[in-house]
């Protein structure tokens, strides 16, 4: 009973903290660039935190967990791995990106390319942030009902609530100094747990000696082109998707997004390998009989890492482990809130509906869908409609397989044209449409475990060759169409 309160009271703790982080941000910000990107004031430091932070969600947590203890071993690190592969070689873009001085993506399209191009963005793009922030607030809330041994509704209702107003008071101020903190609640969650579950197995000799000899083989789960598909799947992503762009565009400068981006692929690799030799440990304990796999039956392998924490672990370590396996969930969470009030209030309201908004409207704007979208993927969550989810989810993929090309190019290459964007839009999307719901991965005969690639494939081809076809009115790299 008493190491039940303690561990209560950390997460308590931590949530509240959370929240005071939110009011604090709150009287950082005066205008819309503070709200969306932070001023442009981060530094490598805050930066490197909040990307780290944005994309190490429960999937990077538990999910590593889950593979490491499964089939993958210590290759499950590679999911992790292949995160800072593409960290870094945005390195040599970031400059780049800051440069444009935008808040969102579908702005860029839309200043670069025309009205319509940034529209067609705008829409392909608010959708999965939709399905992301009910995906996270789904899997934080079975980690605190797990863990703390409550009903999932109030759960998912904790979980919403905090995400939602401590995003909306100071938004990517209030995400980012939140960000800060999580990814060392991730990480020293992680790294505290470590001796206590290898202690229980006896000693790290004894949990090689009770696992498979392959288990430390670290292409065991995934060979080199399946690295290669998960690295391009997180460049394509990380580059047009708001949640993490809007990163390089909060950068104080050049320079501070490009080493921002280096060391947010250096967390990357030093975390990876964390989730995936506590997949191994707990391998380890059910098969020398020490941890019951049937603890966690009802949750599902995923959440043995809580499960194996409640059992075996001192109070204030379980504590510190769930602040950091919720704050996984919650760090991407807030992320996607933000990226979807971002592009509806400066890619849907000011550039269709009212062009005339001032900055301030803009910004109350942005603080409501964020409320709206809150509330609706509070009660996604709560109902679990995974379906829903699935198809909002599936247009993660969309969102880059058209867009990437059109997006990074754009910034280098003169002749890119607006007939060449919306031509790799619609083949993007068609390519991943059919992939994965006509023909099941099947192409020319091939088989694709990640219809990212193709996609691109066919967005490249469209985009290189209709900017030939019907080129733009003036070759240039440059913003030709002015800021809302």
């Amino acid at each position: 009973m008493g190491s039940n309160i303690i561990v209560t009271s950390i997460v308590i703790i931590y949530l509240m903290l959370m929240l005071f982080i939110g009011w604090y941000s709150s009287t950082k910000v005066s205008t819309n660039v503070d709200f969306m990107v932070a001023g442009r004031r981060l530094g490598p430091v805050l930066m490197a935190g909040t990307l780290a932070a944005t994309e190490i969600g429960g999937g990077s947590s538990l999910g590593v967990v889950q593979q490491g203890m499964g089939k993958f071993g210590i290759s499950s690190s590679w999911y992790i791995i292949t995160m800072g592969f593409a960290f870094a070689i945005l390195t040599f873009m970031a400059p780049k990106f800051r440069e444009a001085t935008v808040k969102t993506v579908p702005e860029y399209f839309r200043r670069r390319y025309g009205k319509f191009p940034g529209i067609i963005t705008a829409v392909i793009m608010l959708l999965p942030l939709i399905g992301l922030t009910a995906g996270q607030f789904i899997a934080s809330a079975v980690i605190l009902s797990t863990m703390l041994n409550i009903e999932y509704s109030a759960a998912v209702v904790v979980v919403s609530v905090v995400v939602t107003v401590y995003s909306v008071m100071g938004g990517l101020w209030s995400v980012t100094l939140t960000d800060f903190v999580q990814v060392f609640l991730i990480i020293f969650g992680m790294m505290a747990a470590l001796p206590f579950s290898i202690n229980m197995a006896g000693g790290w000799d004894n949990v090689v000696a009770n696992v498979p000899p392959e288990t430390f083989n670290m292409f065991k789960g995934y060979d080199t082109m399946g690295v290669l598909s998960l690295t391009i799947m997180y460049l394509a992503t990380f580059t047009v998707g708001q949640e993490a762009v809007s990163r390089y565009y909060a950068a104080r400068d050049g320079r501070a997004a490009r080493y921002g981006s280096i060391l947010a692929a250096l967390i990357n690799f030093i975390y990876a390998f964390i989730p995936a030799v506590m997949g191994i440990i707990v391998l380890a304990l059910i098969n020398i009989g020490k941890f019951d796999a049937g603890l966690f039956a009802n949750v599902g392998t995923r959440y043995a890492l809580p499960v194996l924490a409640m059992n075996a672990m001192p109070p204030i370590v379980c504590g510190l482990l769930f602040s950091g396996v919720i704050s996984a969930t919650m760090s991407s969470a807030d992320s996607d809130l933000l990226g979807a009030g971002s592009i509806f209030a400066n890619d849907i309201y000011r550039a269709v509906i009212k062009p005339e908004a001032s900055d301030h409207e803009v910004m109350w704007v942005t603080k409501i869908t964020m409320a709206v979208v809150g509330v609706a993927s509070l009660l996604v969550a709560m109902f679990n409609t995974k379906d829903i989810i699935t198809i909002l989810m599936f247009a993660f993929t969309l969102r880059a397989a058209g867009a990437f090309f059109p997006y990074v190019l754009g910034h280098y290459w003169k002749k890119a044209s607006a007939a060449g964007t919306i031509a790799s839009l619609i083949a993007g999307t068609v390519v991943v449409l059919y992939l994965d719901h006509v023909s099941k991965g099947m192409l020319f005969g091939m088989k694709f475990n990640q219809s990212i690639i193709p996609g691109l494939a066919a967005g490249l081809i469209f985009f290189v060759a209709f900017s030939y076809i019907m080129p733009p009115k003036k070759e240039t790299t440059e913003l030709e169409y002015e800021a809302d």
